[in-house]
């Protein structure tokens, strides 16, 4: 009867949990408790300017402390100066405030924050903690899950200095704070009734970024389209193309395509 029990428990957990894995945003939801995650993001980047493809490659670790609070690093590493190397890193957490769950739906809201350290040149006016910028990032995120269909929505402010080695931040100072807004939609395909944890799941995804900068008012509208593969409810795999919509800001390669690699140990520690 336990056993049964526990099985039947992860089945309905693991039916909400995987759409909402997005592929470019954090959902409210956080990593289980006491799971440790381990991450590798690869986007490859079409330069507007040459035609050189910039290579971003980004290990994470990510440990689930409780249901309510998800810490993480990660550290940046890059081909844009001519020869791959280490360019920085970032810390972030996620406190989840309100849950408000019922069998295969809930609804969820998350602070979250990050702070930032880059030593590359400072090369856009794009401001991006996770890989570019030096600075900070801090928000909210509302997720909602209706059975096999995921929404959630952040939004976050962000303040960027001088990255280091002596890169400034060149774009002024009342331009070096922006707004981000996204949105996201997730949906399982497969399988289409749950039998067992360990059956591969599917999901499609299609998120869209928005960027404001409070000092131009400058802006840009991003749409990722992905496909996600989970697999035994553990292992990840996310592949698909960040494309830019609409622009006024800088931006040296706002289009090409990601890959997510991921893989989560339950009860680590």
């Amino acid at each position: 009867m336990n056993r049964f029990l526990t099985i039947s428990l992860l089945l309905l957990s693991v039916s909400g949990w995987s759409q909402e894995l997005f592929s470019v945003t954090e959902p409210a939801s956080n990593k289980a408790a006491r799971s440790i995650t381990f991450r590798l993001d690869n986007t490859m980047m079409d330069d507007l300017s040459s035609t050189k493809v910039n290579y971003h490659m980004i290990p994470e670790i990510m440990l689930g402390i409780s249901k309510k609070l998800m810490l993480s690093g990660n550290l940046f590493f890059s081909n844009r100066s001519e020869k791959f190397r280490f360019e920085g890193g970032s810390v972030y957490a996620k406190y989840r405030f309100l849950s408000n769950d019922a069998v295969q739906k809930h609804f969820r809201m998350a602070l979250f924050g990050r702070a930032g350290y880059n030593n590359s040149d400072i090369h856009q006016e794009e401001i991006n903690m996770n890989g570019h910028n030096t600075g900070v990032e801090a928000g909210i995120v509302a997720t909602g899950l209706l059975r096999k269909l995921a929404l959630s929505s952040s939004f976050s402010y962000l303040n960027a200095t001088d990255n280091g080695n002596n890169n400034k931040f060149v774009y002024g100072l009342d331009k070096s704070n922006a707004i981000n807004y996204t949105f996201s939609i997730g949906k399982l395909m497969l399988p289409r009734q749950y039998k067992d944890y360990r059956q591969t799941n599917l999901n499609l995804m299609a998120e869209f970024m928005t960027q404001v900068n409070t000092g131009s008012g400058k802006y840009y509208i991003d749409i990722a389209p992905s496909v996600q593969f989970i697999f035994n409810s553990q292992g990840r795999l996310d592949i698909g193309y960040r494309k830019e919509l609409s622009s006024t800001l800088l931006r040296t390669a706002p289009n090409g395509f990601f890959v997510r690699l991921e893989y989560t140990l339950f009860n680590a520690f």
